[in-house]
């Protein structure tokens, strides 16, 4: 399977009308659902200081990219499983760079 081609930014139009960088995260397709799908940060933050994460639905074979909403509570599911064990995995990471920090001292 070949890899995706997708730039790492592109623009949508905000529910206020303006236009807004978002940077893709990532990006997957579903053996379940059968649907290729792209993670992505307009880089905000919500009212705990975290990075907005938003998921849609996108077809890679096409040109001209249209972002579908993902309307179903299996495909959430999907996507927060990916997500939990991308944040796990890069939790792992840090805590093992700060540890090994530690031991230099």
């Amino acid at each position: 399977m070949g890899e995706k081609n997708m730039e790492n930014t592109f623009k949508i139009i905000n529910d206020n009308g303006e236009e807004v960088m978002c940077d893709v995260l990532f990006t997957f397709d579903s053996e379940e659902t059968k649907k290729s799908y792209i993670v992505y940060t307009d880089n905000t933050k919500d009212e705990e200081g975290n990075v907005q994460v938003y998921a849609s639905i996108y077809d890679p074979n096409k040109e001209d990219q249209k972002l579908e909403p993902i309307q179903t509570e299996q495909e959430w599911k999907v996507i927060e499983t990916i997500l939990n064990t991308l944040q796990e995995e890069i939790k792992k990471k840090i805590e093992g760079t700060a540890e090994e920090g530690n031991n230099e001292q």
